[in-house]
């Protein structure tokens, strides 16, 4: 994509002389009359640079740049200035502007001092790129550019201390965004608590939420300091927030606007510093037309929104975790990594999957634990791929492996594996055949 450039003049002939210039140079030139609409361009527009001019009616370049220092920081600003403003120049230079262009123009300045510009703002975003890349990749695998824009947002989000919403499917990874959030901000030492707000009554869910005293209430022998409490000076993810019953709500919707809970029983507020995460399936902005989530509530939380897709509208990240579970499953349960035959890999790229990253990690899952060779046939699939493993499939396919390893390391001596491993020759030969290892 070319570098964009606005050259923002209230004097129409000053816009034409840069456009021309400009047009020699591989970028796309955008233009504004007045700092207003040189502001409102840089809000709707991808801006790389900016060329304004320092005297413009109604905002002023100097306005334009301290507006754009704080809003879009990643945009650079060159500052365009008449003969004897000098000094207002070196004031812009002081408050972040990446150069100046004096008039009368020199042609052979403005290109390179556009050139450096373009080229630093490019760097920039590489380097933005990369962080965000860094801060997600971490904790999951993708290659799509719909979640590589998630990735920004959590490099975004992730230092400035702000509410964030996490929305998606479930089994898309909210969790994981989470743990990215928290990973990459100023609270990464500090405690992350994590409550599940599913499946809970009223009275479960604020006592774990906001705690009790001694006391408060009949077999409340023991103080309870509330899971907010827990995470004071860190982070508490609130999963599955639209489950929480109204109630609750309200007393949530205080502890953000006031940064206290009020333990049951409680006569005196206790004053936290908590970062709030939240995440849900559902439509929360539905939830509120419907009555079953307070509007105030969704604005507090709302302040960020990060959405994840379904992993249907990303399959390209289908592949890298296709590979990334037959590593991870492999390694668990302690076998080689098996390799998928094309006819396999081809059904699980073609599958759709509902339950989205976790039904295709069950998926994988399965496979590797129930193979029986170094590469996993399309006949081995098994019908229900989409289920997790039982505890007992799970054992098993470890015991397998083990039993695998020993064999190896002993060259296929029987009786020495079975020393090895603690147990009968007898028990080994049923076990070999059990996992099909005796051929």
């Amino acid at each position: 994509m070319r570098p964009r450039v606005l050259v923002a003049d209230d004097d129409d002939g000053v816009r034409f002389t840069l456009a021309e210039v400009l047009s020699e140079l591989d970028v796309e030139v955008l233009e504004a009359e007045d700092g207003a609409q040189a502001l409102a361009r840089v809000d709707r527009d991808d801006v790389d640079l900016v060329i304004t001019d320092l005297a413009m009616p109604k905002v002023d370049g100097m306005a334009v740049l301290e507006r754009i220092q704080a809003e879009h920081p990643e945009t650079k600003v060159v500052m365009v200035t008449a003969h004897g403003s000098e000094s207002a120049a070196v004031q812009a230079m002081k408050l972040g502007a990446f150069d100046y262009l004096p008039k009368p123009f020199d042609i052979d300045e403005i290109v390179q001092v556009v050139r450096r510009a373009t080229e630093a703002a490019r760097l920039q975003a590489e380097n933005r790129r990369l962080r965000a890349q860094l801060a997600l990749g971490r904790h999951m695998v993708f290659a799509s550019k719909s979640m590589l824009d998630v990735a920004r947002l959590v490099e975004r989000a992730a230092p400035r201390d702000v509410t964030v919403l996490i929305t998606g499917d479930s089994g898309t990874g909210k969790e994981r965004v989470a743990d990215a959030l928290v990973a990459a901000s100023g609270r990464a030492q500090g405690p992350f608590v994590k409550f599940n707000c599913a499946a809970l009554t009223r009275e479960v869910a604020e006592d774990e939420l906001f705690g009790h005293r001694a006391g408060a209430f009949t077999g409340a022998t023991h103080p309870r300091p509330g899971l907010f409490r827990e995470a004071h000076r860190g982070t508490i993810l609130l999963d599955e927030v639209g489950e929480l019953d109204l109630s609750v709500q309200s007393k949530l919707l205080r502890v953000l606007q006031d940064g206290e809970v009020r333990p049951m029983g409680e006569d005196r507020p206790v004053q936290l510093d908590v970062r709030v995460l939240a995440a849900t399936h559902r439509d929360l902005q539905e939830e509120v037309r419907s009555g079953r989530f307070r509007e105030d509530l969704f604005f507090r939380l709302n302040v960020v929104r990060i959405h994840l897709p379904p992993l249907d509208q990303r399959p390209e990240d289908i592949e890298p975790l296709i590979d990334h579970f037959l590593a991870k499953y492999a390694e668990r349960f302690g076998i080689d990594r098996p390799r998928l035959a094309a006819g396999t890999r081809s059904r699980l790229l073609a599958q759709s999957y509902r339950g989205n990253v976790r039904e295709l990690e069950n998926t994988v899952e399965r496979l590797v634990a129930l193979s029986t060779s170094e590469v996993i046939e399309d006949l081995d699939a098994p019908v229900d791929v989409g289920s997790p493993l039982t505890l007992r499939q799970r054992v098993e396919a470890y015991e397998r492996g083990l039993i695998g390893a020993a064999l190896q390391e002993t060259g296929g001596n029987r009786s020495q594996a079975a020393r090895r491993l603690g147990v009968g020759r007898v028990t080994l030969l049923d076990k070999l055949k059990k996992y099909k290892l005796d051929g």
